[in-house]
């Protein structure tokens, strides 16, 4: 590996957020398009406050969230996603809400082919759609569940599915289902009250099961690695949105200790609880978010 002077001493200073120097990060998406599409976003389910009776669950898709306004394809922060025109063609006039997908686990591979400006067409015909709301339907969820079927099985399109919902009976069968789906590699459950409106809003009536939570904190500096990480990454410095400083040091690749994200960039991190001191316990990174619009989550 080559030990460019100019890059180790980036590395190893911790540069302060309040110092006004940020190095831009090149997002997937470049620019707002539009104003963000205004759809529901989950809370963290707390198996003390909920009764599993009133809630479908289905599988929490480790995807790219997607708004079809009717007209184009929108990420959350209201970027225009590049799909091929065949792609959308004969969708419905009427907004979908979904999660762009091609697989467990390919989170990294859909973001490759979806940051392409020029769409390709043999990577997007791995893609799916997997929709999971009609915004402007005014009825409760579990009737939005059944116009959803009906105007996707009008379209009949193999790349344009609803998401599978399920009745739970009780925590212990919401546990073993969320075994299975980790089992085989998918990411967690969603829980989504089956009387609730279509509310462009953080509330509990969408919630989000995980083995593990996740949340978001802006980098502001680098920890220089040491022993085999010798001239690469040690850790990030990173700020969450309430202010609060702590380091991330694993859950990072080879390629990403040497080339780690800006600063100045969103990235997702898991953890297990917070401590005493309300820092991330065990503080693992997962990817760069890929949006521009800052994120509202602070870890529970």
């Amino acid at each position: 590996m080559s030990t460019n002077p100019v890059r180790l001493r980036f590395l190893t200073c911790t540069l302060s957020i309040g110092s006004g120097v940020l190095v831009p990060h090149l997002h997937a998406f470049a620019s707002q398009d539009f104003a963000p599409p205004p759809v529901t976003l989950a809370s963290v389910y707390d198996d003390a406050s909920v009764d599993l009776a009133d809630y479908w669950v289905s599988e929490k898709y480790d995807g790219i969230r997607a708004y079809w306004n009717g007209k184009v394809l929108l990420t959350r922060a209201g970027n225009v996603i590049h799909a091929p025109a065949w792609f959308v063609a004969g969708w419905p006039g009427e907004a979908l809400d979904g999660e762009l997908w091609v697989g467990r686990g390919q989170f990294e591979s859909l973001m490759g082919i979806v940051r392409d400006g020029m769409p390709n067409d043999s990577e997007w015909r791995r893609v799916r759609f997997m929709v999971f709301d009609l915004p402007a339907h005014a009825g409760a969820f579990t009737d939005r569940i059944a116009a959803l079927k009906t105007v996707l099985a009008t379209i009949a399109l193999d790349w344009v599915k609803p998401v599978e919902q399920w009745r739970i009976a009780d925590e212990q069968a919401l546990a073993g289902r969320l075994r299975e789906v980790v089992s085989a590699g998918g990411e967690g459950l969603m829980l989504h009250r089956a009387a609730s409106l279509y509310l462009a809003e953080r509330n509990d009536d969408l919630l989000k099961l995980k083995r593990y939570r996740d949340a978001e904190a802006r980098v502001i500096g680098y920890v220089a690695g040491k022993g085999k990480y010798e001239g690469m990454l040690g850790s990030l410095e990173v700020q969450r949105p309430d202010g609060v400083t702590f380091r991330i040091g694993t859950g990072f690749d080879d390629q990403q200790r040497r080339d780690p994200p800006k600063i100045g960039a969103w990235v997702t991190y898991r953890y297990a609880g917070l401590t005493a001191n309300g820092i991330p316990r065990f503080a693992s990174f997962v990817r760069v978010r890929e949006e521009s619009s800052p994120p509202i989550r602070t870890p529970l």
